[in-house]
């Protein structure tokens, strides 16, 4: 079997619709294929306090001999949720904090090194859109900007610390008071905007790390058509 490296994208919601048409994560992947796998799991709703749970049966030692060469960990819109409206999603802050390093930890643990680590904070959040989505539901609004802006502060800072790679999106989309509603479909989630403006920016992460990645097996126009399998079916790390 070839070993086929590969990209986990690990987060909630805006994670598991990054393999939509033209969404951040499939945009990735159509610039990664035959070098790279990006593989998505993403769980819509979760917050970290589950996350950190279940990542061990996300990603093994024994699925990181498949040559993992990066992950990105992308939560805290559920994580800031208001705690008086939305008890099940909402994490305290500091929890919030040790839950990442927790996850980076583990990483760690199963020799996928800092270095190979993402941390994404929440994108900000626009409240406008964001309540009649809440209403709809027969809820009220069950975030704030300003709370989602304290957590992605704080996904910064717990990168830092750790010495992770970091996409501070929260603040990136309100660069220089930028109307960042365009980002957004729903006050929360990606727009086709959004999700470019993401993925342009996790590219010039993730390109630097990647760059040295060659195609698996040759272009077709290099196979031996008399002999295939000298050219098919050689030895690959």
């Amino acid at each position: 079997m070839i070993s086929w490296p590969r990209v986990v994208l690990f987060g909630d919601s805006i994670t598991q619709f990054a393999f939509e048409a033209n969404a951040w994560g499939s945009l990735l992947a159509n610039k990664l294929v035959r070098k790279c796998d990006v593989i998505n799991r993403g769980l819509s709703g979760y917050n970290t306090r589950w996350a950190k749970l279940i990542l061990p049966r996300l990603i093994s030692k024994k699925c990181n001999d498949q040559k993992t060469l990066a992950v990105t960990i992308f939560f805290g819109a559920n994580d800031s949720a208001l705690k008086e409206d939305n008890p099940q999603q909402h994490v305290p802050l500091e929890e919030y904090i040790e839950n990442l390093k927790c996850m980076i930890d583990y990483l760690k643990t199963i020799d996928i090194t800092q270095d190979k680590i993402i941390l994404i904070t929440p994108p900000p959040l626009y409240e406008k859109d964001w309540e009649t989505q809440c209403i709809n539901k027969g809820n009220k609004l069950n975030r704030l900007n300003s709370v989602t802006g304290v957590y992605a502060k704080a996904c910064v800072q717990t990168a830092n610390e750790c010495g992770t790679e970091v996409l501070d999106l929260w603040t990136l989309m309100q660069k220089e008071n930028k109307d960042f509603q365009v980002y957004l479909s729903d006050g929360l989630h990606l727009s086709d905007e959004g999700n470019k403006f993401l993925e342009s920016h996790l590219w010039q992460i993730l390109e630097k790390k990647l760059s040295s990645l060659q195609f698996i097996l040759p272009y077709w126009n290099d196979v031996n058509n008399l002999d295939p399998q000298a050219s098919l079916l050689q030895e690959s790390d």
